[in-house]
């Protein structure tokens, strides 16, 4: 477990900004996402409605959670599937390992799974003696870099095509060029391939489950979450127990939400569906399905304020829109599950005091909650996060010593201005352009420009305002010219008269 503290997010954040390409392939991603969404969207005839239908089914979902999961482990066992029931990371992990033992198996094909992400289920396996290999292109890059994803739907959103190619040559045994994209996808399809037909276990996540058929649906743009639940002989899904919907009516909305609120696609270009294992005369398919419910702390949260949190579908739309993780990046965040959702779910299910950070990493800028086809409120649940850790304690001494200070002098108005209205004389030498000029090292804000103090305060402004608008409008009347205006009109109007006056007098001199 990577433990997230202040000091951490803020190294790592501060490494992502400094790295142009990773800054550059953030913008180039998110910006492609967001612009896809949003036509994507815009096609549905009523996609706030759609919102609002799915918003209340995902509630009343989790509200008979229970009820859900009986139905869809009792349909799931009649369709043949073998249903398993894990309460924690370590316990999933054995039952996945227990399977591979059972047949015998030495190497796992995966598909693409935030959920064994989580459980990293890769170094469980590895520790057992069973070779483990990511088959999503994006999974692959980072498992051969002995990374984390930085990203719910684009993992290896942080690597260059020049370290893709160094990365492919090592594992084929052969120089690869980082200019040839046909040739490396062409070398990565041909060693995957091998990897698929020597497997003797498949294993993947569930993007959802449907209660009445007892049936697991994995959305993919690779056909590798194919070929990993068709070729080898046994198939393992894991799914968080939070992933259900009652129906297919429900599964069509989910599905019609979900890429494009992901990749801006009107559907992923595989969706699979496996109710359980192939028949006698199906062409193709596991012998055996095993699902695994996993809790892994979720159901802790059920009646909460904090359950609204599982009704996410991991589109990943919320990172495409934060601003802080389009800075800081995937890895800041210590965790597989990034940006604002993995600000509020990583705390809430592996603690807070390893990840008190996360909560923080966050402008409250309500864009999460914005586009969230769910509609979770993100921003809402980070300040009640930052508001346990202050009630717990959790916060660092010196940041505590700084909010208890900043507390008691907010109390204390008069003391307040007085201290702003020194702040702003002795800020004088260190303004410029705007700005405060301050050493790095008594800068808080390390590479921004702190702003300086305005010359009136925003409350002072305010109260100004406030009496100007309460005070009795003036009495309307004529207004009668000033003495210096009835002098300045009276000689103006005597001007003439001077003028001619001037003028006789000349003439009558002229005539003597």
């Amino acid at each position: 477990m990577n433990e997230v503290s202040f000091h951490n997010f803020r190294v790592s954040a501060a490494q992502a900004i400094a790295n142009a390409h990773l800054q550059s392939a953030i913008d180039g991603a998110t910006l492609k996402f967001r612009n896809g969404r949003r036509a994507m969207l815009a096609d549905l005839p009523d996609v706030e409605a759609m919102r609002d239908h799915f918003k209340a089914m995902r509630s009343a979902t989790l509200a008979h959670l229970t009820d859900y999961l009986e139905q869809f482990e009792c349909n799931a066992r009649a369709a043949g599937a073998q249903v398993h029931w894990a309460r924690d990371a370590a316990e999933a992990q054995q039952i996945v390992i227990g399977i591979a033992r059972q047949h015998g198996a030495q190497l796992a094909v995966k598909a693409k799974s935030m959920t064994t992400e989580e459980i990293h289920l890769n170094a469980a396996l590895a520790e057992a003696g069973i070779t483990s290999v990511e088959t999503d292109l994006g999974e692959w890059i980072v498992q051969l870099a002995a990374e984390a994803p930085a990203h719910i739907v684009v993992p290896a959103l942080h690597k260059t095509r020049q370290q893709v190619a160094e990365l492919f040559s090592r594992e084929v045994g052969k120089p690869l060029s980082a200019d040839d994209i046909p040739t490396l996808t062409a070398e990565a399809r041909r060693a995957l391939r091998e990897k698929f037909l020597a497997a003797q276990i498949g294993i993947s996540g569930a993007n959802l489950g449907v209660a009445e058929t007892g049936s697991i649906v994995l959305v993919t743009n690779e056909g590798n979450g194919r070929m990993v639940s068709s070729v080898p002989p046994v198939h393992v899904a894991v799914m968080g127990i939070e992933k259900l919907c009652p129906t297919w009516d429900d599964a069509a909305v989910w599905l019609e939400l979900l890429a494009r609120s992901s990749t801006g696609q009107p559907l992923s270009v595989y969706t699979t569906v496996l109710t359980g294992p192939a028949r006698p005369d199906d062409p193709d398919g596991p012998r055996e399905l095993h699902i695994v419910l996993y809790d892994g702390g979720r159901s802790r949260l059920i009646g909460t304020s904090y359950e609204e949190v599982l009704q996410c579908i991991r589109c990943g739309a919320c990172l495409n829109h934060c601003p802080v993780y389009q800075e800081a990046g995937g890895h800041a965040y210590g965790h597989a599950y990034s940006g604002p959702i993995g600000a509020v779910l990583v705390p809430l299910l592996l603690g807070l005091e390893q990840y008190e950070a996360l909560p923080h990493a966050s402008s409250l800028c309500g864009a999460c909650l914005e586009v969230c086809p769910a509609r979770i409120d993100l921003p809402r649940m980070l300040l009640d996060l930052r508001a346990e850790e202050v009630t717990h304690g959790i916060i660092a001494p010196p940041e505590q010593a700084i909010e208890k200070s900043a507390a008691w002098l907010l109390r204390h108005r008069r003391l307040f201005n007085l201290l702003t209205d020194l702040g702003r004389v002795f800020q004088r030498p260190l303004v410029r352009h705007g700005g405060l000029w301050l050493p790095r090292r008594l800068n808080p804000a390390q590479e921004r420009q702190l702003p300086s103090l305005a010359p009136r305060s925003f409350h002072d402004l305010w109260e100004e305002l406030a009496a100007e608008e309460a005070a009795p409008a003036p009495v309307a009347r004529r207004r009668l010219p000033s003495r210096r205006t009835t002098v300045t009109l009276a000689g103006l109007s005597l001007l003439p008269l001077a003028l001619l006056w001037r003028l006789l007098r000349r003439k009558g001199g002229k005539r003597r």
